[in-house]
């Protein structure tokens, strides 16, 4: 009986032993990180002559995604990463004068993300939906990219865990979304809310709910990129 006691405690104590070293790797991850040779692009949809969604407190989906941007940008700064805008103010990536503004302006911005080749590219978006109960942030990434699937998934998380949404969504793939399965390096569309549902869109105006929404973007973003240099540490 002694000796399979002393064998139950010698497996707990490796057991302790191998978790404790792997959230010490964690930890030294995070610590190291080297935040000054990544670079993250952040990208607020829309813009100029483009509303993007209109909400029906009248909100424009441009305003909102710019807003949340500058909060994300200054949040991923602060912790010394370089950061790059895919537009600062309310304009948009196009001649205005263009046949199709649309199209150019969707190019010169995968144009910019690709000459960036940044770790991930963060897309802001907002939803609408005609059934105005919807509600709740998703995370949409390029079906054919693994890396886009596991930082959509983590951000995901961490958007469930800090807004607590009535219904929690699942982040989702997508084959059609342009910025997503043209540009070369990962990107995530984040669609924070919905502005066709009164009480998020009340929300989504609000500058303290946009700071809670960008720390949780940034905070997946970090868990990501953190878990990441962990798993190469160890291979």
């Amino acid at each position: 009986m002694q000796k399979k006691f002393e064998i139950f405690m010698v497996a707990c104590l490796f057991i302790c032993s191998f978790f404790l070293a792997r959230a010490g790797a964690a930890y030294v991850c995070a610590k190291n990180l080297n935040t000054k040779n990544l670079c993250i692009v952040l990208d607020a949809g829309h813009g100029g002559a483009d509303p993007g969604k209109v909400g029906c407190n009248d909100i424009l989906e441009k305003d909102v995604n710019l807003s949340i941007v500058h909060k994300l940008k200054t949040l991923f700064e602060n912790k010394g990463f370089r950061v790059v805008l895919t537009r600062e103010d309310d304009t948009v990536l196009a001649d205005e004068n263009s046949k199709n503004v649309k199209i150019e302006d969707l190019r010169n911005r995968v144009a910019l993300i690709t000459e960036t080749m940044p770790v991930m590219t963060i897309s802001i978006h907002q939803n609408s939906f005609p059934d105005a109960s919807i509600s709740g942030p998703q995370v949409f990434y390029f079906e054919q990219s693994k890396e886009g699937a596991e930082i959509a998934s983590v951000l995901q998380e961490s958007l469930n865990s800090s807004l607590n949404p009535p219904k929690p969504r699942a982040c989702k793939a997508n084959d059609d979304y342009y910025i997503l399965k043209k540009t070369p390096t990962p990107t995530v569309i984040v669609e924070c809310g919905f502005l066709s549902n009164e009480t998020e869109a009340q929300q989504l105006t609000d500058e303290s709910y946009q700071e809670k929404l960008a720390r949780a973007i940034y905070t997946g973003a970090w868990n990501y990129l953190t878990s990441s240099a962990t798993s190469a540490s160890t291979e």
